[in-house]
């Protein structure tokens, strides 16, 4: 199996923290499908402070035989969003995307290519944005060996012809407990400890500490899986701060 990409790296942790998590917001995701094969789903946002709503229209369709996908998304703040994903096709593992999306309220274009490419022992994917000029490119890099993860990430702008971005990250998995280091801009160091406690909970801790503030961050989360459809969340970090969270499909 290849390894996951970069901004997957952690997740196991961030997801006790992140999942189940929606402050002052009213969410609703509905997902169908049609027999051509025709994925439709809908989705919907209310802030309860403002009784804003934001919501999304997407259908995804595959053409398996040529190993493209098309996928068509519209949102209520009149943006328009087209993907065309080409898979396996140039190169067994290569994934190719041309994604652009269109505001006709300002008249705003933009456009961006993808590329991954997966491996038994390497993860590598990039993108670049073609469409507005100044080209800003996005590259990284996860290398596997048995239960060992090693990443690099970057930032390019062409603008500036100067790095942005410059990140590390190690993760050690083994089968109940997944540990994470990273480093971000020699500034921002970061590390987290995922546990499997056993089927229905999770447990996570997260550390952080930014070098140009001296400022540190602590967190605990513990997730319970009440069945296969329903959880219950719970965290708290070093201000004191408790979150609970309550999700049902």
């Amino acid at each position: 199996m290849s390894p996951p990409t970069y901004g997957d790296l952690g997740k196991s942790s961030r997801d006790v923290f992140n999942k189940g998590y929606i402050s002052g917001l009213f969410k609703l995701d509905v997902k169908s499908s049609t027999d051509s094969g025709v994925k439709l789903s809908f989705g919907g946002l209310m802030a309860s402070e403002n009784s804003k709503v934001n919501g999304n229209l997407e259908m995804k369709h595959s053409c398996k035989d040529y190993g493209v996908t098309f996928t068509e998304k519209w949102t209520t703040d009149n943006t328009l969003n087209a993907t065309v994903d080409v898979q396996d096709k140039l190169l067994q593992g290569l994934k190719l995307s041309l994604d652009s999306s269109y505001s006709p309220v300002n008249n705003e274009k933009k456009s961006k290519v993808k590329a991954t490419y997966k491996h038994d022992l390497m993860t590598l994917n990039g993108d670049i944005n073609v469409l507005p000029t100044s080209p800003l490119l996005n590259a990284s890099l996860v290398l596997g060996h048995k239960n060992w993860l090693g990443g690099y990430q970057l930032s390019f702008d062409s603008s500036k012809s100067k790095l942005t971005k410059n990140a590390f990250a190690i993760d050690y998995c083994a089968k109940d407990f997944v540990l994470h280091t990273n480093m971000n801009d020699g500034n921002v160091f970061g590390a987290s400890i995922y546990q499997k406690v056993n089927p229905q909970v999770d447990a996570g801790v997260n550390l952080g500490y930014t070098s140009s503030s001296n400022a540190s961050t602590f967190g605990i989360g513990l997730k319970y899986k009440v069945d296969s459809g329903c959880s219950v969340s719970a965290k708290v970090n070093n201000s004191g701060i408790v979150g609970l969270g309550f999700h049902t499909n």
